[in-house]
């Protein structure tokens, strides 16, 4: 992830949940409070995600903080695992707890969800993506986290690929209409991918010599006889329907990638606690 980036989008997080003041711990604590250590702990098993966030967040409040990483992104933990120690002002780790967790619980669970959804397809051929489908302001967050559990990333946003969807051809009047006007304006490093539902449909999407074609909610089947029409050259995607109880149907289905909406829409956060030790 861009540091930059990274930096600000936790500073808006951090602005977010401590508005003017933090009540509590400056109800109870200076400033200028004395050092504590606290341990990051994982209270369920998974895959480790947020490894920039961690080291980044703390800089923000106190350059004092000491952080010592005991996992690297996308290394698998176990319940009652030490993620990491933290060393510093009482006041400024108790101040900056929640949204950290917040930021890591999110990441670890969507790479858990990840590596999980791989091993249930076991299909090393196909590759898993996420999509656009992100909770607002986390997106590149999302991403990574994606990434640290073995999957790849589908376009960032509407700026980085072409991709024609059911409106899109409507609004154009067919496959081949919207494909023509794109070609007719875009450069040559710019790939455009067709979404399909039908079999008339991926012939009008090769007929236009589409560069990725997808087939919307297609069922494992529908893929297989769908996947025939496809010349090699083209690359393919399914999406729509799929979960961790009905992705091992798609393995087989010859397909390049499988874009999974419920990573990032859904996902279940891994539970992480942050614990002072006592001295």
């Amino acid at each position: 992830m861009n540091t930059i980036k990274v930096r600000e989008a936790l500073k808006q997080f951090i602005l977010e949940d401590i508005g003017d003041r933090d009540e509590t711990s400056e109800s109870i604590f200076s400033k200028s409070a004395g050092s504590v250590t606290a341990e990051i702990v994982a209270k369920d098993a998974g895959v480790f995600s947020g490894e920039q966030v961690l080291h980044t967040y703390f800089t923000l409040f106190d350059h004092e903080i000491n952080i010592t990483s005991s996992k690297t992104e996308g290394q698998f933990i176990e319940k009652g695992d030490v993620l990491a120690t933290l060393e510093g002002n009482v006041y400024t780790l108790l101040q900056g707890e929640r949204v950290l967790l917040n930021v890591l619980q999110r990441m670890c669970g969507i790479a858990s969800t990840v590596h999980l959804a791989k091993e249930r397809l076991n299909d090393p051929s196909i590759r898993l993506c996420d999509t656009r489908k992100t909770a607002p302001g986390l997106r590149m967050f999302d991403k990574a986290a994606c990434r640290a559990g073995g999957g790849y990333n589908h376009r960032n946003g509407l700026h980085d690929a072409v991709m024609l969807k059911e409106n899109h051809i409507a609004a154009c009047g067919s496959i081949s209409k919207a494909v023509r006007r794109v070609k007719a304006i875009a450069g040559p490093m710019l790939k455009i991918e067709v979404e399909t539902t039908n079999a008339e449909e991926v012939k009008e999407a090769v007929a236009a010599a589409a560069d990725v074609i997808m087939f919307d909610n297609a069922s494992p089947d529908e893929i297989r006889t769908y996947q025939k029409l496809v010349p090699p050259s083209i690359r393919t995607e399914a999406s729509g329907g799929i979960d961790l109880s009905t992705i091992h149907l798609y393995a087989g289905t010859g397909v390049d990638f499988l874009s999974l909406g419920f990573i990032t829409h859904s996902v279940k956060a891994l539970d992480l606690s942050m614990l002072l030790k006592r001295g």
